[in-house]
């Protein structure tokens, strides 16, 4: 594969951000173009290596066919490149852009330096399909008069849609907000992964002859918690019974959309909110103003960080997204709490090569805020102890205190450093502390079974549950995992079903040896 000493010949040059001053600018995506002889050249670093761990057990969940791919991209190779890609893949500008790349951490070439940049080569294959238009409908050439209904748009389910589809069986997809796409639309900001990139695939998938119906709350009724009901007007809802008996079989990839709350005193206060909805509400002002950058408050329910004092309280990648956000919206002054150690730069000795590299990762939100700030937001080993009132009922602060991951406590597994405590201003406070599992209201109404960890019970590469025809993939059974993970299991649950609804399957899926394997 590639050049047999192209991992010695090249350094690791991975595809740059805009400069993060300029790109906080816009909402556009901040990745910067590169010529194509630094694709050819990082493909070269692909080993002839024995055993490729980069598409397997710890690596990529989908088992994409890298080492090829980045072997035809060395020799210009372009097209025969998608063809590798889409064999495994059916969204790889989704993974290219927002994946965090467990088959980098389990790359080869990452024991003798630094892994082979496989996330910016897979992104500039497709990219260059779409540009060529090597990418076009694939309608299947018949029908087999079966129907199946999925609910929710998000990376799972649009998979298992197309994958259904293109086996001939017709397909329903049912999304409660008013665009389809799920995390990938409403989630994910537009920096990151652009809205645009997301509905080219929608386009495809309904020119194959996949059906979207939005404003679709399966599940719902109006009497539903507000935090979990659509912003939009005219949403009708959908009795779960109902699709259940019109369909031949169902499919659920409702994500896990439960958000992890903070009880502590003065939680109740105004200003605190949960990420998605804050995520959520600036995605669809701005494509709801025709992505003109301009945030107008008057548009849908716009939380804004505008001149705020902000603090984000978690550091996965959903925080990040929120540091980003509040960056662009012009906030006075930004601070992420991490509950955890400050990780290592280096994987740890009980972290070994090929596991997932547990580091010090410095993403764009982070660089954003340090380079109009003048430093890193994040705080590390804070426990937040109590919101602080202004006397209006409106959040001023948080008071926390120090903890020591190596004392545990009686309660915990740390201890709270005496003389720590301190108090952060803030008149906004965004959490991002994770997901619980999926929202229950469908699961009741169908009677499903759940798992130890409140999602819906059925076992990976089967992904049937207790109610006959009803299936379920992703987020939802899963809990909260990537979108490569969310695409393996879309593929994995399509087959499932074809199997069921045919007695036999030529659908490709993942092999399900993955099934506990890389960071969810």
């Amino acid at each position: 594969m590639g050049l047999h000493t192209g991992f010695r010949d090249f350094k690791r040059e991975a595809v740059p951000y805009k400069d993060p001053l300029v790109r906080l600018l816009d909402y556009n995506e901040f990745l910067t173009p590169v010529p194509e002889d630094h694709l050819t050249r990082q493909g070269s670093r692909c080993m002839d290596c024995g055993v490729p761990f980069c598409m397997s057990g710890a690596g990529c969940p989908l088992d994409n066919l890298i080492p090829e791919w980045n072997d035809l991209v060395y020799h210009g190779k372009w097209r025969e490149a998608m063809e590798r890609l889409s064999r495994t893949n059916n969204f790889p500008e989704f993974t290219g852009r927002v994946c965090p790349a467990p088959c980098e951490g389990s790359c080869c070439a990452g024991l003798y330096e630094t892994p082979v940049t496989i996330k910016n080569i897979e992104n500039a294959i497709v990219d260059r399909a779409w540009h060529e238009g090597w990418i076009v409908p694939e309608p299947p050439e018949r029908r087999t008069g079966k129907t199946v209904a999925i609910v929710g748009s998000g990376p799972a389910g649009l998979a298992a849609a197309q994958q259904l589809n293109r086996a001939g069986h017709t397909v329903t997809v049912y999304e409660r907000h008013d665009r389809i796409g799920g995390l990938l639309y409403y989630g994910i900001p537009n920096m990151k992964l652009d809205k645009g990139t997301v509905q080219r695939r929608v386009d495809q998938l309904e020119a194959e002859g996949v059906k979207f119906v939005t404003r679709a709350f399966v599940g719902g009724n109006a009497d539903t918690p507000a935090g979990a009901a659509p912003h939009d007007d005219g949403v009708q809802y959908i009795d779960p019974q109902q699709l259940l008996e019109d369909n031949d079989a169902l499919l659920l990839a409702t994500g896990a959309t439960r958000p992890r709350d903070l009880p502590i005193p003065g939680r109740a206060l105004r200003g605190i909110h949960f990420a998605m909805e804050f995520l959520h509400a600036n995605t669809k002002t701005l494509v709801d103003s025709g992505h003109t950058n301009d945030l107008n408050p008057e548009f849908e329910r716009l939380i804004d960080a505008q001149d705020k004092r902000v603090i984000v309280i978690g550091g996965g990648d959903t925080g990040n997204d929120c540091l980003g956000t509040s960056m662009r919206h012009g906030c006075r002054s930004l601070t992420n709490f991490e509950l955890l150690d400050i990780p290592p730069e280096d994987r740890a000795p009980g972290n070994p090569w090929p596991q997932w590299p547990k580091i010090l990762r410095t993403d764009y939100g982070h660089q954003e805020a340090a380079a109009t700030f003048g430093n890193d937001p994040r705080e590390f080993a804070v426990l937040s102890k109590e919101f602080i009132d202004d006397g209006k009922g409106h959040v001023q602060g948080i008071r926390t205190v120090r903890i020591d991951w190596t004392k545990p406590g009686d309660k915990a597994p740390f201890s709270e450093v005496p003389g720590s405590e301190r108090v952060f201003d803030a008149d906004l406070v965004l959490l991002a502390m994770g997901f619980l599992g999926p929202e229950g209201a469908v699961g009741e109404a169908l009677g499903l079974e759940k798992d130890h960890r409140s999602n819906f019970a059925s076992r990976y590469g089967d992904h049937a549950t207790n109610v006959d025809k009803v299936f379920v993939a992703g987020d939802c059974r899963r809990g909260q995992s990537l979108v490569v993970w969310a695409i393996a299991e879309g593929r994995l649950a399509a087959q499932a079903i074809d199997m069921y609804l045919t007695g036999q399957t030529e659908l490709p899926a993942p092999d399900v040896v993955h099934a506990s394997m890389a960071p969810a």
